[in-house]
């Protein structure tokens, strides 16, 4: 992959993750959850579906050549989260909370940091992306943060 697709592959990746894990926010309280646990309400199917998107990033992110040490933790966090996921409702505020997804961006994040240094300086975001997603409501617009950022082909 060239320069340009990997920003392409790492954004899609920010899309989905800001998708399944910190799309919407609670006004009041500030938590910020994502589609995966409104999916895994669905009875039986939910929780494979939300699994299936988590496994898809994970394939994004092998493109960049993860050691299999990052790998593992991603696979352990997917894993927990649907293993956990499968509890009723229990399991889906498991899922609003732990986001498995967010939490695997990281991983791929400091990753790209510590072997990509030539990525970082291209990246309108730093490779901090994750941060970003997390920041309270005002700060930054995540979202637009990482749309206007997109790289154009």
């Amino acid at each position: 992959m060239n320069t340009v697709e990997r920003l392409a592959t790492l954004n899609r990746i920010r899309r989905f993750t800001r998708l399944m894990d910190t799309a919407f926010r609670v006004p009041v309280l500030g938590i910020r959850f994502g589609l995966d646990p409104i999916i895994g309400l669905i009875p039986g199917a939910g929780d494979l579906v939300s699994t299936i998107f988590s496994v898809y990033l994970i394939v994004l992110a092998a493109r960049f050549q993860l050691p299999a040490k990052a790998l593992r933790s991603m696979i352990f966090n997917v894993a927990i989260e649907s293993t956990v996921g499968t509890v009723p409702l229990l399991g889906d505020l498991f899922d609003a909370l732990y986001k498995a997804n967010l939490r695997n961006l990281s991983i791929l994040e400091q990753h790209l940091q510590a072997t990509e240094p030539d990525l970082e300086q291209l990246d309108p975001l730093n490779l901090s992306s994750v941060n970003t997603l997390m920041q309270p409501e005002g700060t930054i617009a995540s979202a637009e943060v990482i749309e206007a950022n997109q790289p154009t082909a």
